[in-house]
């Protein structure tokens, strides 16, 4: 590992993406549960937080447990929750026109958010998998027509086997494009998800350590904070797109089995 290896010491809670750091496509990487081992046995805890908006806490945990991950529900943290908390808060009773997956729909529903299809208050744009030309037609009509838009999470692709896909930052693009109206995202590296985690998490700034392998989500949300932001390279980012990168991470790891390995030598 490369970085500030010596601030894992004080790090209580590992906050760890998913695709591209612990599997990649249905396909869990070889040493995913050794270091999740490593985690328990130093005596710290671990959560998942992925931006990932097509699919639901729910499916996120039928898919962990299929990979042999049992964790509990409060451990799976996605991006939804966090703009439908902040939209409950901050635009109470009024309605959502969402352009997502079946799973984000109905995230919203569940949390008790009015949709509407003929006259939204605001638009949702989520990184959805049954993207029709329809559906992105009517959000630009919304916008045009004054609705606001909101973005669930910024990232551009999203990475599967075999190469990448495009995701809810390429969808934004496009709407941005058509309407000249860009949006607010509330994934990482928000600064509504980092607030969402330490609220989730009861711990201090100094206490967490966010590993992923992007470096404008996983590691953008800690820059400037005391959290610790770990890349992991098994991913998005390579060595060329790290030099290029005005972000820095604290600390670079090929994946979280030298993360582990770290936690098992020095506790």
């Amino acid at each position: 590992m490369r970085g500030l290896v010596e601030r894992l010491q004080k790090v209580k809670l590992f906050v760890l993406d998913m695709d591209g750091t612990i599997y990649l496509g249905d396909r869990l990487f070889p040493y995913t549960k050794s270091f999740l081992g490593a985690v328990e046995e130093s005596g710290r805890e671990y959560c998942f937080f992925t931006n990932n908006s097509s699919k639901n806490r729910g499916a996120y945990l039928e898919k962990l447990c299929k990979m042999g991950i049992i964790i509990s529900p409060e451990k799976m943290l996605v991006s939804n929750q966090v703009i439908i908390k902040w939209l409950k808060e901050k635009r109470p009773g009024r309605r959502a026109y969402v352009v997502g997956t079946a799973s984000l729909i109905e995230d919203f529903r569940l949390a008790g958010i009015k949709l509407s299809d003929a006259a939204p208050d605001y638009v949702v744009l989520g990184f959805d998998t049954s993207l029709t030309y329809e559906k992105i037609s009517k959000a630009c009509h919304f916008i045009r027509n004054g609705a606001e838009v909101f973005g669930v999470n910024p990232d551009l692709n999203c990475p599967v086997e075999g190469g990448f896909i495009p995701d809810c930052g390429s969808i934004a693009a496009l709407v941005k494009a058509s309407t000249g109206v860009g949006c607010e995202f509330f994934g990482k590296p928000s600064r509504h998800t980092l607030d969402y985690i330490l609220g989730q998490s009861g711990h201090s700034a100094q206490e967490i350590a966010v590993v992923g392998d992007r470096l404008y989500t996983d590691v953008a949300v800690a820059a400037g904070t005391q959290v610790t932001s770990v890349l992991v390279m098994s991913g998005e980012t390579t060595e060329e797109m790290l030099a290029g990168s005005d972000i820095k991470p604290d600390i670079i790891a090929e994946n979280v089995g030298e993360i582990g390995e770290y936690l098992r030598k020095n506790g």
